[in-house]
């Protein structure tokens, strides 16, 4: 019997410590613009919650006003609200809104950047059209910058007449700020709908940040097809109206597009399998959403574009260069 009342206290207490250490989190990477004041709040906080538990007697009386003023933190935390109303960096400024007329979409706000360097490009915003009729496929794109579990996904919509659109749902970061996956489990960047040109949205990557990118032809019969950039489209212009904030757990690049393909009639993944958008190819080899005429791992190697974008670089064919000689049924 001690020996479960200790073990009950010491879970209870594991839980506070991860409670207080994740209401410190919230000071810190607050949406507050200023490093050193986060950091200065995140240790008074932390400075205050020791003074109470060292100094006030009797002790639960310290550790009530310790978790009170961790309630009061946590209750400021969830009111935060999220806003499209920052000094935002340039590649992410514009929220794009889609115009939806029967089959016919405009896409105000398209991303077709020009980059000598990461830092030192031409910024264009453009309206372009779109005829749904026109809808052939859709591609997702897998884009590794380090690890091989997780990486960045978007989708790219292919059309009859050889357009691409590409869509990335990224961190809305502000001027001055940089990514970091911690902050990204609390409310530090907004998330953003980046429809954009694959010229810029793969190319960035693929050429300026060294990233290896693959490309894989994924099947999807018409009316899905539809429905998939249709639930794209009224997310963005949902984002427009409402924004919401980036969630490494909850509302990520991955976990974006596996609410997009739910709303389509089907979650393709969910828990763990989920987070880990590393390994989807795998995945949808093995349930036969990609090409399967190859083993996985020579269909992987030749979906690996990172040579051909290099080689396209700006070239008007780009998305046709880069899908030369990529495994699946042509479009």
């Amino acid at each position: 019997m001690r020996a479960l009342k200790w073990s009950a206290r010491i879970a209870v207490g594991l839980v506070l410590v991860l409670w207080f250490v994740w209401t410190v989190g919230t000071v810190y990477y607050s949406n507050l613009s200023s490093e050193r004041l986060r950091a200065a709040l995140a240790a008074g906080y932390v400075l205050l919650a020791v003074l109470l538990f060292a100094r006030v007697r009797p002790l639960r009386r310290g550790f009530a006003l310790a978790f009170g003023v961790s309630l009061v933190i946590a209750l400021v935390y969830w009111l935060v609200p999220a806003s499209n109303a920052r000094t935002w960096l340039p590649d992410v400024a514009v929220a794009p809104t889609i115009g939806i007329d029967g089959g016919h979409v405009t896409v105000h706000g398209v991303r077709n950047f020009r980059y000598r360097s990461e830092s030192d490009f031409d910024a264009h915003w453009e309206d372009r059209s779109y005829d749904l009729a026109q809808l052939r496929g859709v591609d997702l794109v897998m884009s590794y910058w380090g690890p091989t579990d997780y990486c960045h996904t978007f989708v790219s919509f292919g059309f009859a007449n050889g357009d691409q659109l590409a869509v990335s749902v990224e961190t809305r970061k502000e001027v001055g700020e940089e990514y970091s996956m911690f902050g990204g489990l609390f409310k530090r960047y907004e998330l953003v709908y980046v429809f954009g040109d694959e010229r810029d949205l793969i190319g960035v990557r693929a050429r300026l940040r060294g990233e290896h990118v693959y490309l894989y032809h994924v099947r999807a019969g018409p009316q899905r097809l539809r429905e998939l950039f249709l639930s794209y489209a009224e997310f963005a212009n949902g984002l427009a109206r409402e924004p919401q904030f980036y969630g490494v757990l909850r509302n990520s690049c991955g976990i974006n597009i596996l609410n997009r393909v739910a709303e389509t009639g089907e979650m393709a993944l969910v828990g763990r399998d989920a987070l880990l958008n590393g390994t989807w190819d795998r995945y949808l080899y093995e349930h036969g959403a990609i090409d399967t005429s190859l083993p996985f791992e020579v269909l992987r190697e030749k979906s690996l574009i990172d040579a051909r974008a290099q080689e396209a670089g700006d070239a008007p064919d780009f998305s046709r260069r880069i899908r030369a000689g990529l495994p699946g049924p042509p479009r």
